[in-house]
């Protein structure tokens, strides 16, 4: 089914959510919740991309609120605690956060940190875990080529179970895939996938080892499982730092994966300090359940945007469905 934008507007809520730890960038979320036939649903693409981006994340919203999922091989996903760019001295604060998480996904390569600050987080991880806890590392495509080579090799003896996007190109991820080779640590690609005009590309060019995928940024759940059955590599689920209704969107594709040998990062609901729901989807003892999440109305009403922050968002609503519709 494909709504009319009169039927979108008339559910639409617009929030403000507060971060428990600043992350991205950010201290608050911003997100407009629907209600479709199916349920409440999410459209929340990040406050700088452009319309043509962002009509790919209403598109994922309207197929999870207007559409039945696919069915489900597993009624539970487990997933990794998401460290930010904090000093190491709050490393284990954030961790704390997730219980039972026994991989923790490190945020690298920040542009007011240095390496030695990341090689601090990630020991202050190791420790926290332990020598049988998962690190991955999540560069976000900002190191140069050659800073990467360096990070890398510096950072292996942490016993990294991949580096996620380090590069931002995928020629150069194909690359620092072949320069790190005999470090034996795997690279994934996220923005490489997502944000790329061809998803398939990087699978295709033999530039990543996995491939991180995301339903909202990728257009809805039968969008991401197309991609993930043609491109042939295993696969990591995240989220895009959603209210718990959109991780209930990446849950229910999570679920959908007949093979998933990575803890997924859908956790990220515990890095906000409120949620929309009196139930968020937090990890217990390291995983998440796979449901439909219904919004709170007395939530909803306490966390509303402001009005020039709503009228914001019901104007990109606007133009995103008259993108989709042309």
């Amino acid at each position: 089914m494909f709504p009319s934008l009169a039927d979108l507007l008339a559910t639409a809520r617009v929030v403000s959510l507060p971060m428990a730890t600043r992350f991205r960038g950010i201290d608050t979320r911003e997100a407009l919740l629907l209600e479709g036939p199916h349920g409440w649903t999410e459209f929340s693409p990040f406050i700088e991309y452009g319309d043509a981006e962002a009509s790919s994340w209403l598109s994922a919203a309207i197929d999870f609120g207007w559409n039945a999922t696919p069915p489900g091989y597993r009624d539970e996903i487990p997933v990794n605690a998401t460290v930010p760019a904090v000093p190491a001295e709050a490393v284990q604060g954030v961790l704390d956060r997730f219980p039972g998480c026994r991989t923790a996904k490190v945020k690298v390569a920040a542009g007011d940190q240095t390496l030695a600050d990341d090689v601090g987080r990630v020991r202050a991880v190791r420790d926290a875990l332990g020598p049988t806890g998962r690190i991955r590392l999540d560069a976000n495509g900002l190191w140069t080529l050659d800073e990467a080579e360096h990070a890398i090799h510096a950072l292996a003896g942490f016993d990294l179970e991949y580096v996620e996007q380090p590069v931002e190109s995928i020629e150069d991820l194909a690359e620092i895939r072949r320069r790190t080779r005999y470090l034996d640590v795997p690279i994934a690609a996220d923005e490489s996938v997502r944000k790329a005009s061809d998803p398939l590309a990087v699978a295709r060019a033999g530039a990543a080892d996995l491939l991180v995928i995301k339903a909202q940024p990728l257009g809805g759940i039968r969008a991401a499982l197309d991609i993930v059955g043609q491109a042939g590599l295993p696969v990591v689920v995240s989220s895009a730092l959603e209210t718990s209704v959109g991780i209930a969107m990446g849950a229910h594709l999570a679920a959908a994966i007949p093979e998933l040998q990575f803890d997924c990062g859908l956790g990220t609901a515990s890095l906000l300090a409120a949620d929309v729901t009196s139930s968020p989807l937090v990890p217990q003892d390291g995983a998440i359940p796979v449901r439909r999440v219904t919004a709170d109305a007395g939530l909803l009403e306490r966390h509303r945007a402001s009005v020039d922050r709503r009228d914001w968002w019901l104007a990109r609503l606007t133009r995103s469905h008259a993108l989709l519709a042309g």
